[in-house]
């Protein structure tokens, strides 16, 4: 890494970089409103569908001039759009087919005019597909103050600018038209017609994107960090910023694991492009894995403890049942996985976690409950028994059916609710099938007037 970095240059290095920032960027601030808008595919059928028009300009103009590439660009990407609309609408079939249809036939358009363009001028295919970032400090332009960037640099920073500019400016509309495009209309503005605004940007950001990084990269930037950010976050405005840090966090890593991975396996470099879309691949996959909402990592974990937190409530609802009957000797290792249907070796961990909170006890050969845990017993069986009593007289459900219901509720009644239950159910004594609810003095009953009818109503106390 310390060669690396003394061989690091501004030039090349750090214009190459900064193209592949700029790139990512203006794509992935727009490629949220494609995943939220689960349409994700539309922005590679875009990017995609657009080399017809490419090839057109290059028919037309016989060169590589922006404008030109822009016009064709913009036209074919608006079609893609108005087409995707209009065959789902014609056809009756799903966004995803109607997509896969325009974008198939484009491309394969697209290819062939592009391959036959490529013999009257100056266009390589591989360059449109893969793009030549490495390329980009070659193609310098004199801007005031005699001060030399790349082309590339200068026509991603203004993508970039526009992209988030829109962005900033109709993020309300955007919002809006992505969640519920029937308020949209309601409101005042067309959800179309800003559709149809952030097609043309796409298709916009996809080809000023073509020369320089290549089709890879930009399908890439419009899909991962989007996709990455939402995993990370529920908030549309922190979703924005978050997927425009992970996209500018993967261009750098790209570069430098292009020039630094190869090496350690007998090459000399990789395509930056290439890379820069495995780097965003990756940063995805740690989202996924370890965002705090929806990582499926943090969810294991979360759903072991909370499983883990309901088997030490058993525990301790089962001994107090034991006590009940006077049956203690009877609350043994084995008894208890039998009953709990509880593997050992979870059981074993949540003993040893009661033992060391202070709740349970061993001994001889059984186990239990010490005065701290016959609160928390008391309070959960108390909870199980008033749930049982309130799905009999207020559900209406017979008595055989409600042990289930009562078993999973009373792992999630607070005090609050536990005293409003009791209200509710007018403290009652024993449950449906006779046992006794046991007293608590740790609830704390809301406030109530007796109205006068007789009957309790809840009254606001400051």
């Amino acid at each position: 890494m310390n060669g690396l970095l003394s061989q690091w240059s501004w030039d090349p290095d750090g214009w190459i970089v900064a193209a592949g920032i700029l790139c990512a960027v203006s794509s992935a601030v727009l490629g949220n409103f494609l995943v939220l808008r689960r349409m994700s595919m539309l922005g590679d059928a875009i990017t995609h569908a657009v080399l017809p028009g490419l090839a057109v300009a290059f028919f037309i103009s016989e060169s590589r001039s922006s404008v030109p590439m822009f016009i064709g660009a913009v036209v074919v990407g608006i079609l893609t759009a108005y087409f995707t609309e209009w065959i789902r609408g014609v056809g009756d079939v799903d966004e995803g087919a109607s997509m896969g249809v325009v974008f198939t036939t484009l491309f394969a358009l697209g290819l062939v005019m592009v391959v036959q363009a490529a013999d009257h001028v100056d266009l390589d295919p591989g360059c449109v597909l893969y793009g030549a970032i490495e390329l980009t400090p070659l193609d310098k332009i004199t801007l005031p103050g005699d001060v030399r960037i790349p082309r590339a640099v200068v026509t991603l920073f203004v993508i970039a600018v526009i992209n988030i500019g829109f962005v900033t400016i109709f993020l309300k509309e955007l919002k809006i038209s992505s969640f519920d495009p029937a308020l949209a209309t309601t409101v005042g503005f067309s959800a179309r017609r800003m559709h149809y605004l952030l097609m043309t940007l796409v298709a916009v950001t996809a080809v000023a994107s073509f020369e320089s990084v290549g089709n890879i990269l930009v399908v890439a930037m419009f899909v991962v960090p989007p996709a990455a950010a939402y995993m990370l976050t529920d908030r549309l405005s922190t979703m924005i910023v978050l997927s425009m840090i992970i996209a500018a966090v993967a261009a750098v890593t790209g570069h430098i694991t292009a020039l630094a991975i190869p090496p350690l396996f007998g090459f000399q470099s990789t395509t930056t492009a290439g890379m820069m879309a495995v780097c965003a691949g990756m940063l995805f996959l740690m989202a996924s894995m370890f965002g705090p909402r929806h990582g499926f990592v943090v969810r294991f974990f979360r759903q072991r403890l909370l499983s883990f937190r309901i088997l030490s409530d058993d525990v301790v609802s089962l001994l107090y049942r034991f006590e009940e009957r006077g049956n203690r000797q009877a609350a043994t290792m084995g008894s208890l996985s039998e009953i709990l249907i509880a593997d050992r070796f979870s059981l074993k961990l949540v003993l040893q976690w009661l033992q060391r909170m202070g709740e349970i006890a061993f001994h001889d050969t059984a186990y239990a409950l010490t005065d701290a845990g016959r609160i928390r017993a008391t309070e959960l069986v108390r909870s199980h028994r008033l749930w049982e009593h309130y799905l009999v007289s207020q559900a209406g459900l017979s008595a055989d059916r409600i042990h289930a219901t009562a078993e999973r509720l009373e792992h999630f009644t607070d005090n609050d609710l536990l005293g409003r239950l009791d209200i509710e159910t007018e403290s009652p004594s024993t449950d449906p099938h006779g046992s006794e609810i046991p007293a608590t003095t740790s609830i704390e009953r809301p406030a109530t007037d007796v109205d006068v009818d007789g009957n309790n109503s809840q009254r606001q106390v400051d």
